[in-house]
């Protein structure tokens, strides 16, 4: 019985999700950085960041069978994707090592010294790539390889060499840069979110050095007559695949992070204004107008505007002596000084509110504006979360008001 024959263009489409995962997630890493790095082109820091998460795309993108195929049968050349691939992933490692420089030159102002560095990865990785092409050219490769070109060709006159030497380059890039991640890492002062994205990164790029090692144990087993060709074709794909992931949520973490921590800072606070603004509403009436179209921080700051607004038009009412009972009474309940000042103000303002509903004509009497507002201005946050506790706010109104329910009424 005759086996059908392999079609090249569809040979192991199973293989195709580990090169086509990393991509998405590279691309969306990217498209997440695009609009910083269109906006501050001129940041050689967003540059590198850029140049980064495009050239790994690429790589990705380019080293899937498929792709290798086409490559090939398009130029009518065998094997030049090998070349091609090769130099993308030069390049890949070169913007590595130019992020890291703007990144040192970011945290230590150090221009000259960072033109220098920049200058000299630049020409050696260029002349690397200069040397894949002339290597390659030099070869003889007239077998197509799709995924074991490197093992296939380990013992091949200047295709051994150019091996090696995409591998070299690699594997300097990889430990310099998961060096100076790790050693970041290690500072003081980092942001909890930038931090992560840097452990992620560390991992990602440490992780970069099992393809190499793949690939380099897998070579030499050739040049001994030995066959451990999986190594290059299986785990040094995956490990590859594992790391260009890793290496995207690290630069995802820090801006999903931050966007999602800010979105959720502003619900929290809009949410725990809430008690205090429906009090204040009782006082004016009215309402923060409703905009389906506004931003959550607008929405917050109305509701902020709106409640010290109300705030104001209670400060006549408000009981500077009741309130230092109240302090005085929250203490002795056990709660901390923070706590009970919040809770004291919370007493101060549910009488006000109550006073103001009784007389409401004092609003237009003249004279001093009233006690200072300051504290109640500044923490209406901590205010509204003492009014969702009305039990404790009526443990504290109850001993506030012991004492001189406890004098005798002839004194």
């Amino acid at each position: 019985m005759t086996r059908p024959a392999l079609d090249p263009a569809g040979l192991l489409d199973e293989y195709y999700v580990s090169f086509w995962l990393p991509t998405a997630v590279l691309g969306t890493a990217l498209v997440i950085k695009l609009p910083s790095i269109v906006k501050m082109w001129r940041d050689p820091l967003l540059r590198a960041v850029g140049g980064l998460l495009l050239f790994a795309c690429a790589v990705f993108v380019f080293a899937a069978p498929g792709t290798i195929h086409w490559t090939n049968r398009v130029t009518g050349v065998p094997n030049i994707s090998a070349p091609w691939v090769y130099s993308l992933l030069t390049a890949l490692c070169a913007s590595w090592l130019l992020l890291i420089i703007a990144w040192r030159n970011d945290l230590a102002d150090r221009a000259a010294q960072t033109r220098r560095a920049t200058r000299l990865v630049m020409s050696v990785y260029a002349g690397v790539v200069v040397a894949l092409w002339v290597l390659f050219a030099l070869a003889d490769v007239p077998v197509e390889r799709l995924r074991d070109l490197d093992t296939y060709y380990a013992n091949t006159p200047f295709m051994r060499e150019e091996i090696l030497l995409y591998l070299f380059a690699h594997t300097v890039a990889c430990s310099i840069t998961a060096r100076l991640i790790w050693n970041w890492i290690r500072t003081d002062g980092l942001d909890a979110w930038l931090r992560w994205g840097l452990r992620f990164l560390g991992v990602g790029y440490a992780t970069n050095l099992v393809f190499d090692a793949s690939k380099l144990t897998a070579v030499v087993a050739r040049w001994t007559g030995h066959d451990l060709d999986w190594l290059s074709t299986d785990l040094a794909p995956s490990a590859a695949c594992v790391s260009a992931t890793l290496v995207a949520v690290g630069f995802i973490v820090p801006h999903v992070g931050q966007y999602l921590h800010e979105r959720w800072r502003v619900r929290r606070g809009h949410w725990r204004l809430r008690p205090l603004y429906r009090l204040t509403r009782t006082v004016t009436g009215g309402r923060v107008p409703f905009a389906p179209r506004a931003t959550s921080e607008l929405r917050l700051i109305r509701r902020e505007t709106f409640i010290r607004d109300a705030l104001l038009q209670l400060s006549r009412h408000l009981d500077e002596e009741l309130r230092a009972r109240s302090y005085g009474a929250a203490l002795a309940l056990g709660h901390e000084p923070g706590r009970a000042q919040a809770l004291a103000a919370a007493v101060t303002v549910l009488d006000a509110v109550a006073a103001r509903q009784r007389c409401p004509e004092a609003d237009s009497a003249s004279g001093p504006s009233g006690p200072d507002t300051a504290y109640l201005l500044r923490e209406i946050q901590a205010v509204s979360q003492a009014l969702r506790h009305p039990d404790v706010i009526e443990a504290v109104r109850t001993r506030a008001a012991a004492p001189a329910e406890s004098v005798p009424a002839h004194e």
